[in-house]
């Protein structure tokens, strides 16, 4: 069993390394394609299965400057 508290960025595997970046691309296209066609985003906060808007999404987005 791994330790889920160990930071993957840490690995000697630049692959593995590597992940966690693509995971965040791959989290922020899923919210804007979310905000494009106006649906919601499905994840887990604290353990609990949370559904939240586009609305909400746009609210949280960092504005660009």
């Amino acid at each position: 069993m791994t330790n889920p508290s160990k930071d993957i960025r840490n690995s000697p595997d630049p692959d593995i390394a590597g992940s966690y970046y693509a995971m965040q691309r791959a989290g922020q296209a899923a919210i804007d394609l979310a905000i494009q066609t106006n649906t919601a985003i499905v994840t887990t906060i604290d353990g609990k299965i949370v559904r939240i808007p586009a609305t909400e999404l746009i609210k949280h987005r960092p504005s660009k400057a």
